[in-house]
């Protein structure tokens, strides 16, 4: 990525101090969904990054993931599987406990997510908008092996290096982010 193009990206998330809580700086991601030129371009590096990767799906974990994650599943032309908040899918579930920088949550995937492809292992991806402390990262991963899949990288449009989340699932997958901040 030129340092043209990390321009363009940075300059269009927004960043929202004190949300959800007091002391959270908030990379809002939505900005950068509703430039064209940001969307496209980030769509456009990742394809690039991982037209050869041989992935079966994308996976993309609730909210934003689902945005990124099936945007580049379409240009990639391979599946995309939702790891949802607990209680959100209609079939039979795993599920994984995590905690957050403010909180705790579950997360789940479809225990069959990855049955529609011809390898014993399938390669996946996983996509989400910013990595911070870790939490959900580590319990997607943790999902995915547990579903049968192999998760050949995690990938974030934002690290937020300060957090130490990306170092802490650097221990388990390959880690790769657009933008370090």
């Amino acid at each position: 990525m030129t340092q043209a193009q990390k321009e363009i990206l940075l300059q269009s998330i927004r960043t929202i101090n004190d949300y959800p809580k007091p002391g959270i700086v908030f990379r809002d991601v939505t900005t950068l969904l509703n430039s064209k030129e940001a969307f496209c371009l980030a769509i456009s590096i990742l394809k690039e990054r991982y037209a050869h990767h041989k992935l079966d799906f994308i996976v993309g974990v609730e909210s934003r993931g689902f945005i990124f994650g099936s945007a580049l599943a379409y240009a990639l032309n391979i599946g995309f599987v939702p790891i949802r908040k607990k209680g959100k899918l209609p079939y039979t579930t795993i599920s994984e406990k995590y905690s957050l920088e403010y909180g705790f949550s579950e997360i789940e995937v479809h225990i069959d997510a990855f049955k529609n492809t011809q390898n014993a292992t399938p390669n996946v991806l996983l996509i989400d908008d910013l990595i911070a402390t870790g939490g959900t990262a580590l319990a997607a991963v943790n999902l995915i092996k547990q579903a049968g899949a192999k998760c050949v990288e995690s990938c974030f449009i934002i690290n937020l290096e300060d957090l130490g989340g990306a170092e802490k699932l650097r221990s388990i997958t390959p880690v790769y982010a657009l933008l370090d901040l």
